[in-house]
């Protein structure tokens, strides 16, 4: 009878060995591929995420931002459109930069 538990206990501790043995097959195979990948992934740019800010004063900063850009564009076309001279284009540009600042902080107070 205990040769029979005997016989029995080393085909148990045999199977086990043979699973381990293939797990460790398996777990090495993983990590060859996990670094194959991680060499080739680092040859790649990687995306930046910019989180955004969600709340009610980001979203009203974004709109307001959004306004002056259109604000901005609208003066640069039209000072395109009317204006012939490129002196007087690049004069409209210059003093759009510099008045930009200032209109933002009046229309919408942002003293910082």
């Amino acid at each position: 009878m205990s040769k029979e538990r005997a016989r029995r206990r080393a085909e148990r501790e045999a199977e086990r060995a043979r699973q381990a043995a293939r797990r460790a097959e398996k777990d090495a195979r993983r990590a060859r591929w996990r670094g194959r990948r991680e060499r080739l992934a680092g040859l790649a740019p990687r995306p930046v995420r910019v989180a955004r800010q969600g709340g009610v004063l980001a979203r009203r900063r974004r709109v307001q931002n959004a306004v002056m850009v259109v604000l901005f564009l609208l003066v640069q076309a039209g000072a395109w459109l009317l204006l012939s001279g490129w002196a007087a284009r690049l004069g409209v540009l210059v003093l759009s930069l510099l008045v930009f600042p200032v209109l933002v902080t009046v229309a919408f107070d942002r003293r910082s």
